[in-house]
């Protein structure tokens, strides 16, 4: 599968560019590339990749997610449909006089109509005739996993099992028993909808509702199906693949697809919150990562250079200069987490404790006092006044 390419490059704008900017650079790509101006091989799937690009980038929530997860962890959280949701291109395109009918968009006025042609899909909660909303999906769900901190930073793949409402396989979620006629709703003539009229005095009030004997589906089947009893669904358990980016943080969500409750028109979402466990090692704060490691006083006192374990798993060299005070913290560049939008890793910050012998021999004591000059036995008068201090 082709890698995307970045969204600030495709509309080739800066990534502390204003929302004007990202605007007047897609008006500026969209004029050139529209398939209702430019007819060259390309121009369509340009148009494409710029409209994808600013749908995201014009809508504060989804940059935010974007700036922060990158492609790996954004596809994740949003399908096709929901880049585009809320997404304004009419404004954008009326300044040029271009046709929502015409022929880079396929027919239909609103940009629901407009994606599901231009894209190949249909959009989840299009209305059908008579304003009604056709759709039945099936419920999102959650679910909740826990991670160490070293998979957090490698990335890894976990086959979860969740109980949820599956298809039905006898009648393959239609709710029909097999052979069964299909007929139009006799109460309501197949619209989906029924009208209530309630009188008040000398005014009556009319209430447009869904209809209860068809849920609004405008169908009725001749004989349900026996194993679903109609609804088309039945309770189940899943086997579910969920591919956790590298850097995934602690209270991420990651969006599967389809892969919720299923309904009559389609599946809802399935999505897994990540917890990171903390780690008996390191601390972590956003992308970087924080140790402590022990050091003797000579090795403090002459110099070192010793072993480090890193979140790789595999130790680095660090430096340990002579005349080292205790909690010095030492900076070890790129080998912190990962970072999601995929450049670079955060920084290794190692803080040295010095461990103090707590058993010396008499030679071992008095040529400390030698070296650093503190009396064999008695104190100064000012020493014993204050103590320690």
């Amino acid at each position: 599968m082709a890698t995307k390419r970045d969204y600030y490059e495709i509309l080739g704008v800066g990534k502390s560019a204003s929302r004007d900017e990202i605007k007047k650079k897609y008006r500026e790509l969209a004029l050139q590339f529209h398939p209702d101006r430019n007819k060259d091989a390309g121009a369509e799937e340009k148009f494409k990749e710029i409209s994808e690009a600013y749908a995201v980038l014009s809508d504060d929530e989804k940059r935010t997610t974007y700036d922060q997860y990158g492609h790996a962890g954004f596809d994740q959280r949003y399908s096709q449909e929901d880049i585009f949701r809320g997404a304004n291109f009419e404004d954008i395109f009326r300044e040029f006089g271009f046709n929502f009918g015409g022929s880079g968009f396929g027919g239909g006025g609103d940009f629901d109509s407009i994606l599901g042609s231009f894209f190949g899909q249909q959009m989840r909660g299009r209305r059908g005739r008579g304003g009604r909303s056709r759709a039945e999906i099936g419920n999102d769900l959650r679910y909740d996993m826990e991670i160490p901190l070293e998979e957090a930073a490698s990335g890894v793949s976990k086959k979860i099992e969740i109980a949820h409402q599956i298809s039905c396989d006898e009648c393959k979620g239609k709710g029909a028993a097999p052979g069964s006629k299909v007929l139009t709703c006799s109460a309501c003539g197949g619209s989906g909808q029924q009208q209530v009229v309630k009188r008040m005095g000398p005014m009556q009030f009319a209430t447009i509702t869904t209809c209860s004997r068809c849920n609004g589906n405008g169908i009725q089947f001749e004989k349900v199906c026996s194993s679903c009893r109609g609804s088309g669904k039945k309770r189940g358990t899943s086997k579910i693949s969920v591919d956790i980016p590298s850097g995934v943080h602690d209270g991420s969500s990651l969006r599967l697809s389809g892969q919720g409750d299923s309904g009559r028109d389609g599946a809802g979402d399935l999505y897994v919150v990540i917890h990171v466990s903390e780690d008996e090692r390191f601390e972590r704060n956003g992308d970087d990562l924080y140790l402590e490691v022990p050091i003797t006083f000579t090795q403090a006192s002459l110099g070192d250079e010793i072993d480090v374990p890193t979140i790789s798993g595999a130790h680095a060299k660090l430096s340990i200069p002579p005349g080292t005070q205790s909690h010095t913290v030492f900076k070890m560049r790129g080998q912190g987490m990962p970072r999601l939008n995929n450049y670079g890793k955060g920084d290794q910050l190692v803080r040295v404790i010095i461990e103090t012998p707590k058993s010396l021999s008499d030679e071992q004591k008095e040529a400390l006092r030698k070296h650093f000059g503190a009396p064999a036995k008695e104190q100064s008068r000012k020493e014993k006044k204050f103590g320690f201090f």
